[in-house]
Parts: structure tokens; C-alpha cells; sequence
């Protein structure tokens, strides 16, 4: 799936990384904890979050993903925005919900990946 395709289905506004659209994403995560998408996210593309930090565009760099998708209205500020321009990440801002996103996602085909914490 595209990352053009993301944006399409989950009714999003581009609002950074209007050149990447036609990245190609194979998985996504949904959390408002970063610590979470530290300590158990690996191979994910894209990022589903409320949160309008900094430490978003820190956290999705770290981990490599190529999208943040704002859920629940959510807009970030210019601070923002600008950060995830000079990373090369997509900030995509969509009404819909964590749950119902996360949803229609992986309904139409974007995996939930894998987490690295092993089980006992």
C-alpha cells in the first residue's frame, strides 16, 4: 500500500511530505505512549497517534517509519511539521479515531506487524 492509499482511506489531510505520497508502506502501529513504540514496535511504516510532539517525529526517525498519521482531528504545530520535513516522514491528519483507523487499515490489507517482545 502507498502511503497516498493510507491518506486516501483514512479521509486524511497531507500536511507534510506531499512529494513521498507514493511511498510504499507494509505495516502500521497505533499508540499515544511512544515508550511503547520503542520498547515493542519493530519493522512498522507507519505511525498512528494523538499526539502533536516533538518526540513523535524523535520517536517515528528512530524507528524508521515513513508516516505519522494524526488521529482524532489532531493538527500539529509549525515545530512539527517542520521536523518531519527535514526527516523525510509524511504527517498525514485524519478525523477518524485510533480504533477505527487502525481498523480500516488493516482491514484493507496493511499489516499490524510485529512486536519484539518475546513471549513466555
Amino acid at each position: 500500500m502507498t502511503v497516498a492509499e493510507v491518506a486516501k482511506l483514512l479521509d486524511a489531510e497531507v500536511v507534510s511530505g506531499e512529494d513521498l505520497l507514493e511511498t510504499e508502506v507494509k505495516s502500521a502501529c497505533g499508540s499515544d505512549m511512544m515508550s511503547d513504540v520503542l520498547a515493542f514496535v519493530k519493522d512498522q511504516s507507519v505511525l498512528l497517534t494523538g499526539l502533536c510532539n516533538p518526540q513523535v517525529i524523535r520517536t517515528a526517525e528512530m524507528m524508521d517509519m515513513k508516516c505519522i498519521v494524526f488521529v482524532r482531528g489532531k493538527r500539529p504545530d509549525q515545530t512539527v511539521i517542520d521536523m518531519a520535513r527535514s526527516k523525510g516522514i509524511v504527517l498525514l491528519c485524519s478525523p477518524f479515531r485510533m480504533y477505527s483507523a487502525c481498523g480500516l487499515l488493516y482491514s484493507n490489507g496493511l499489516e499490524a506487524g510485529e512486536c519484539k517482545v518475546s513471549r513466555v
